[in-house]
This record gives C-alpha cells, structure tokens and sequence, in this order.
C-alpha cells in the first residue's frame, strides 16, 4: 500500500516550514523553529477544554514543567492521561503537541498532563524519564488537588514520548496503578537492521540516515542503547503492565519496533491492541487538517483509552 494521497499536502506544507531553517542548526535552533513551525499549523482548540494551567514538579533530574489540558465539564474527579510529546528526545514541548492532547481532553471529558521533559543532548538518558517518574508520582500523590482519580491514571505518548511512556510504566510497575498505556509510533529499542528502516530509509518525517545521531545523543554511552530504561523491548519481563494500544504507521522507519513491543507484551500476558496504521506515516497524528484518516486514528484512540479509564 502506497502513502495515502491526502498526507501529500501535509508533506509538502511540512517540508516547506522546515527549508526555512538555515543549514547546520544546532538543537537550540531546531527547538526554536518546532514551536514556530507547531504554532503556524495548530487547529483550532476545542471550546470546552481549559488549557491556561501549568504546575513545576520537582524532579531528581531537575524542575519540570507540566500544562494541562482539561475539560470544562468534566467533573471534579477526571480521569487523567500524562503525556510525553515527541520529538526525538530533543525538540517539542506540550504546545507543539497540542493538537493531539486538547482533543483527547474533548472528547474524553478528561484531564490531560503533558509533560515538558529535559532535552537532549544537554540532558541525556536518563533525565527525562526521571522527570517523568517525578510527574507521574506527584499527579498520584496530589489527585485531589489536581483534580483527578488517582486510580484511572494512564501514560501515553509519541515517538520519543511513547518510549518514555513505555518505560515509565515499567519504572512504576508495582508502584502507581496506571489504567492503560498508550503509544504512538514509539521507539521502543534502537535496533536499526529492522525490515520497517530497509523499506522507509527515507520516511517521511523520520530518515534513517539520522537516527544514529539522534540516539547518540540520548544514550551517549552506547551500553545505554541497551538499558531496558531506554530501551523498553529489552526488559527482562513485561509481566503486569498495563493493557496497551500500540499505533505504528506502515510508512516509518520504526513500525517494526512498536510491532515487536506489541508482541512482547502480549507474550507477557498484557491486553493489547496494535492499530497497523495501513498508508500511513510517523507523526501522522499532526496532518489531522490534511488527512481525515488522522483524526479517526485518534478517535480510536480516545475511544480506547476512555473504555480502559472508566
């Protein structure tokens, strides 16, 4: 199956946004021109969700800024989704991923965290999934304030953000009762000799020819690339996680790896659900303005993590 015509569009818009970034920026750079890029291209946001509320949660690897997307009529006590954008470990923040977290809030009647983790390469593997530790332990510690139900609290997260999701949810196995784990396209290990990098060397959105660069960065020392903490595939068991739903996209260069984090999980005794994403590619999620199967996609999703919620 080819890419789906209506990405086209989306692809050149995309590609367009980026060419205006001068050659050889550094992450600082980048950083700077994705939350331009993300504001240019942002859809409306839904009526009924609050969006002005930011909290700083203490962290071992530092300070950590959350905002919350919540839904106005909601009730008091929300379920809650915490979730890690992407962005490859180096660029993103909560508002570039706002799309994908003020919808879920909508249509979901819920509360959404989203989680605006240290960088790379200024702060490498494992700060980030520290700092995700840290908000996942205080948004459980402090339900009543925020607003939520301690007990219907889930992880979710894109690319990097899926990875940091998976892993967290191994780091609190036993500790936080999460409800669900959602993943989106997540990189799930480093393994590049997957048949999914030989058949999208190129994408869109994701090359492989950059990848090492980027994991390097995360993991500066190699034997990281094989730590379960950032390689969740790696773990040892992934008995009694959480039921997940793994959405890979056929176009991208790591399908294969949330494929086979599918297959691990279900080998362990977890409920999961595997969207193949049929001619579709990474971060499809952010053409929902271009491509009507992207926002169903995301439907499904909710719909998903609202059965699981209660």
């Amino acid at each position: 199956m080819t890419i789906r015509p209506d990405l086209e569009p989306f692809l050149e818009r995309w590609q367009a946004e980026w060419a205006s970034l001068p050659p050889g920026a550094g992450p600082a750079e980048r950083r700077a021109h994705f939350e331009v890029i993300a504001r240019h291209m942002r859809l409306p946001t839904p009526e009924d969700v609050k969006t002005d509320r930011e909290e700083w949660v203490e962290s071992p690897a530092g300070r950590v800024r959350v905002r919350f997307f919540r839904h106005a009529g909601g009730g008091p006590r929300q379920p809650a989704l915490i979730y890690m954008h992407g962005g490859a470990f180096m660029q993103g923040s909560p508002e570039t991923h706002w799309d994908i977290t003020a919808r879920i809030a909508a249509w979901n009647r819920q509360t959404v965290i989203s989680v605006d983790y240290a960088k790379t390469p200024e702060h490498p593997f494992p700060a980030a999934l520290e700092q995700v530790d840290a908000v996942v332990r205080w948004a459980h510690a402090g339900a009543d304030a925020l607003g939520i139900d301690p007990e219907r609290i889930s992880l979710g997260g894109d690319s990097a953000g899926g990875n940091l999701a998976a892993a967290a949810a191994l780091d609190l196995r036993g500790e936080i009762p999460l409800r669900a784990q959602l993943l989106i396209y997540p990189v799930c290990d480093f393994d590049n000799s997957r048949p999914s990098y030989l058949e999208n060397p190129e994408g869109p959105i994701v090359r492989v020819a950059d990848m090492d660069r980027v994991n390097a960065m995360y993991c500066p020392d190699p034997a990281d690339l094989h730590n379960p903490r950032a390689a969740p595939l790696l773990a040892e068991s992934h008995a009694g996680l959480p039921p997940a739903y793994i959405a890979v996209a056929e176009h991208d260069p790591l399908r294969d790896s949330g494929v086979a984090y599918a297959e691990a999980l279900r080998a362990a005794g977890v409920p999961v659900v595997l969207d193949p994403g049929e001619g579709l590619i990474h971060g499809y999620l952010r053409a929902m303005g271009y491509c009507p199967e992207s926002e169903a996609r995301l439907r499904a999703m909710a719909r998903w993590l609202a059965e699981r919620q209660g």
